[in-house]
């Protein structure tokens, strides 16, 4: 073995080992399971942080996490090119860990959030909410008087008046019916008035300059870390797939226990002290790679390391210059951030222009297998933005249909649910693993084809189940069991297995060479606009909330039912459609499996 300088030449010391590893595995491991951790425990409160403290209504909320979600996945595009020509990959997951930081600790700054105003003829109540799990009781507060109430779609109604139905029923009721303690018994519809104020001037800002800092953090570092894993491994190293694996391992440890711990704290006791130990994660993973340089042994250094040291930019070092602009850079992230729209307008037509542009090169620029094959990748991509844009219903409208239409045993929450998948990954991820390895000892493995097209129909069944579930297995309060959606998880993890360990390897194996980086480029973009779509369809499955809390229950479970078995369907018959196609796409793969 040899190991590398910082400028990358080879020299003959042999390399230390763990576990018959490099040792700079182990940093990179624990990195990323920190990295994991502080980006998983974030993102599992977030869409729950935006509705019930900042009081955006569900479909805002989602279409703010949709954004989020698609500059995350974009970002890296951008990061890896920099990292590539210029900082080395080493370098550029420093500048990502800081930024990614500083993001996870600012989330922990709440300011007041959001407040509603109900007004009931000439007086006025704020609404205050206690408790953050499925438990949340409003109260309508004026000066001294503090009152619990009940709101549904027929009305307000003060907890121990008479049911608010019966009321609204009652064609010779008025719209407001006193009570002796101040507060109306209840008030229809129409009788009152809901005011949303949110803190614009600090809590809402701060908000989205932090979801901004973790934005460019991430495009500085997802990418790159995944490469320096590749730089710790010789040129056909047998042992490269293992040392995949074992980070692979990393980032779905980080993610369970982040899910974990990180929903506890936020829903126990309050949205800071979850996203503060996000950024605690972060922070551990900072310093775990700060301290376990030596053991990276030069790897992933810059290409030209003494033009970092020498050039100089308007007086300034050429590193800092890249400091300097990721800072710079979180500027118009953060503008665009609080106008996600632009992103959810603006992204499809760019992603459909540059894919456009590739099928145009590779139909008039290339010839024979090589035309095939990129066609062949072309297909796959485009096939998996569905697979991901119904995939990645996990952050926003499945946590949003754990917290309103299921039930919950008392020691866990809403946002808990997204440990399921990473959880399953951890324990069913090696087993998939091996079945491969069997099958193909065997001549049976399945093409990538129809891998893709498990992998559709496997999530699409997963919101068909839910959708029969709501149907059939509901309570009296309008929520399934917490097993139909423990299922649905399951049933899109092993959907996961099938696509994501393949669609990377996929894309350098089918790419031609030239244009390798490009097909990189346009695997992150279509999964950037997978996440759009996946806005659109969470927010098809929004209703009515005050004060974060959802009025009509029933509704939002027909709601949810109706919206899972359209996405259900259409996951499963593309999926047959692709499995009927994989014997001719795999003819066209030309010897690639």
């Amino acid at each position: 073995m040899s190991t590398t300088d910082g400028g990358g030449a080879l020299s003959a010391t042999p390399r230390k080992t763990f576990l018959g590893h490099p040792r700079g595995l182990v940093v990179l491991f624990l990195t990323e399971m920190w990295e994991r951790f502080s980006y998983y425990g974030m993102r599992a409160l977030l869409v729950l942080y935006l509705t019930q403290h900042f009081l955006f209504g569900p479909k805002e909320a989602q279409g703010i996490y949709a954004a989020y979600a698609a500059l995350v996945y974009l970002m890296p595009v951008i990061g890896g090119m920099i990292a590539d020509k210029y900082l080395g990959s080493r370098k550029a997951v420093i500048i990502g860990a800081v930024l990614l930081v500083a993001g996870h600790f600012m989330m922990a700054f709440e300011g007041t959030g959001g407040r509603e105003n109900l007004t009931i003829g000439a007086t006025t109540y704020e609404l205050q909410v206690e408790g953050r799990d499925q438990n949340r009781a409003i109260f309508a507060v004026n000066g001294d008087e503090r009152t619990q109430i009940t709101i549904t779609p027929e009305g307000i109604s003060k907890v121990g008046a008479e049911p608010a139905a019966a009321m609204a029923a009652d064609a010779a009721a008025p719209a407001v019916a006193p009570a002796a303690g101040g507060f109306p018994a209840f008030t229809a519809t129409e009788g009152y008035k809901l005011e949303t104020v949110r803190d614009l001037g600090f809590g809402e800002p701060v908000l989205f300059f932090a979801l901004s800092l973790i934005i460019v953090g991430v495009g500085f570092l997802k990418a790159n870390i995944s490469t320096v894993v590749g730089a710790l491994y010789e040129e056909n190293d047998p042992r490269r797939d293992g040392g995949f694996t074992i980070f692979y391992v990393g980032i779905n440890l980080g993610s369970v226990l982040a899910t974990a711990a990180c929903s506890y704290l936020g829903i126990k006791y309050g949205w800071a002290y979850g996203f503060g130990l996000a950024g605690i994660g972060m922070t551990l993973g900072l310093i775990t790679f700060i301290l376990g340089q030596s053991w990276l042994e030069g790897r992933g250094g810059p290409p030209q390391p003494e033009m970092l040291k020498t050039r100089k930019v308007f007086g300034l070092p050429f590193e800092a210059i890249f400091w300097i602009g990721g800072l710079v850079t979180v500027f118009p992230v953060w503008l665009l951030m609080q106008r996600h729209h632009i992103i959810e307008t603006a992204l499809p037509w760019l992603a459909g222009v540059i894919f456009a542009s590739v099928v145009g090169y590779v139909l008039f620029k290339l010839r024979g297998s090589e035309r095939t094959r990129m066609l062949v990748a072309l297909t796959l991509i485009f096939f998996s933005v569905l697979f991901w844009a119904l995939f990645e219903q996990a952050g926003s409208s499945l946590t949003l249909f754990a917290d309103q239409s299921t039930a919950m045993p008392t020691w866990f929450n809403a946002p808990m649910t997204q440990m399921f998948n990473p959880g399953i990954i951890v324990i069913g991820g090696p087993i998939i693993a091996a079945l491969w390895v069997w099958l193909g000892k065997r001549n049976m493995e399945p093409s990538t084809p129809v891998k893709f097209s498990f992998a559709l129909v496997l999530v699409g069944a997963g919101f068909l189940l839910l959708t029969w579930a709501s149907a059939t297995q509901a309570n009296v309060d309008f929520r399934v069991p917490l097993l139909f959606l423990f299922l649905t998880y399951f049933l899109h993890t092993m959907g996961e297995l099938c696509l994501s360990p393949v669609g990377l390897s996929m894309i350098t194996k089918l790419s031609v060479d030239r244009v390798v980086g490009l097909m990189m480029g346009v695997w992150f973009l279509s999964s950037s606009v997978a996440h759009i779509a996946a806005g659109f369809i969470a927010q098809a499955t929004s209703t009515a909330t005050v004060a974060g809390v959802v009025t009509s229950p029933e509704l939002a479970l027909q709601t949810y039912g109706s919206i899972f078995g359209t996405i259900g369907w259409t996951g499963v018959v593309v999926g047959v459609v692709l499995l009927v196609l994989s014997p001719l796409l795999k003819k066209g793969m030309a010897g690639v499996h």
